[in-house]
């Protein structure tokens, strides 16, 4: 279990509601053909033909999708033109959308480890082989495990008020 700390500790008090991290992100890439678009953008998928075909959604959910995520900074249009046609975008990656992976990828573990009937699917250390984990740690590089995850509101100029 998550610690909420300081003021945070009386849940009556206080509401995320609109504030929330989480749901503001939410707000953002809370549709499966978004979250499997910014996935295909990592796999190297740039064109908009390839997303509607390896998302399996229409045109316009793609359309509609790809402009979401240009519009919320994940994604950047790049014009580019094949001999003989007409100019097109392509679509890549911005750091907001890479620094967004980490969530992807342990939506990818959760999913493999509690809903997959595939096991076979492994993200893993390209330079040894062995299988990569997602994790939290801390500034100090410390590991942190659920249990000793806390949340606590800093104040405005960026200190956190003095805890416990």
């Amino acid at each position: 279990m998550t610690v909420l700390q300081g003021p945070l500790v009386d849940r009556d008090a206080w509401s995320a509601v609109g504030k929330c991290p989480i749901e503001k992100t939410m707000a953002v890439i809370g549709t499966k053909s978004a979250m499997l678009i910014l996935r295909e953008a990592y796999y190297g998928t740039t064109r908009f033909d390839d997303f509607a075909r390896r998302v399996g959604i229409t045109k316009a959910a793609t359309s509609a999708r790809l402009a979401e995520l240009v519009d919320a900074g994940l994604l950047t249009r790049r014009p580019y033109r094949e001999p003989g046609q007409r100019v097109r975008d392509e679509y890549v990656l911005t750091e907001a959308g890479t620094d967004l992976m980490p969530v992807v990828w342990s939506m990818f573990e959760w999913g493999r480890r509690h809903l997959s009937n595939d096991s076979r699917l492994r993200l893993t250390h390209l330079e040894c082989g062995a299988d990569a984990t997602v994790e939290i740690r801390c500034a100090e590089g410390h590991l942190v495990p659920p249990s000793e995850l806390g949340v606590e509101l800093k104040r405005k100029g960026g200190a956190a008020p003095a805890s416990r």
